[in-house]
């Protein structure tokens, strides 16, 4: 899967894990064994520049959470906060989002956030309140979960009503 491996020296990112992320390190086996390239990539130009970015949205990284290193700032992970902002949500709402779902990182903008966000705004007449709530709506399979229980509930004629207002 990854041949570099072979030739690189896993040294600087493992030190880079180890004490500037910082993941304890019980941590650092799970992390690589979900995202090798992580041994592959470079610690000045990729992975220090995307912890500055993680954390600067608020988002404290753990064993799951480091495969998000190797995504690259501009192309990946700004292009779907800026989503988020289009929908409507201000900065501090999306890093709460983020925070509370980092999984929103790694979804496509154009195959998963906009269909599902379209369906939920539009044919669900969600707002985005509900949205800021639960941002795991995101990481559901539209065709799979969100559209046949929708379906459901219509068919059943049950309403859920949101509460303005209230914090979660």
């Amino acid at each position: 899967m990854c041949p570099l491996l072979l030739t690189s020296d896993p040294l600087p990112p493992v030190n880079f894990l180890l004490h500037e992320v910082p993941l304890p390190f019980p941590h650092l086996p799970l992390s690589l064994t979900r995202c090798p390239r992580l041994l592959v990539s470079s610690v000045p130009t990729q992975l220090r520049p995307t912890l500055r970015f993680l954390t600067s949205v608020g988002l404290v990284l753990n064993s799951h959470t480091t495969l998000l290193l190797v995504s690259d700032v501009e192309n990946t992970l700004k292009p779907k906060i800026n989503f988020l902002q289009s929908l409507g949500f201000d900065e501090p709402e999306v890093n709460r989002m983020v925070v509370r779902s980092p999984g929103l990182l790694t979804l496509s903008v154009e195959n998963n956030m906009s269909p599902k966000a379209e369906f939920f705004l539009e044919e669900m007449e969600g707002d985005l309140e509900e949205l800021k709530r639960f941002p795991q709506y995101f990481s559901f399979s539209l065709e799979k979960k969100i559209k046949p229980r929708h379906r459901a509930l219509v068919e059943y004629g049950v309403q859920i009503a949101v509460v303005k207002g209230v914090k979660d």
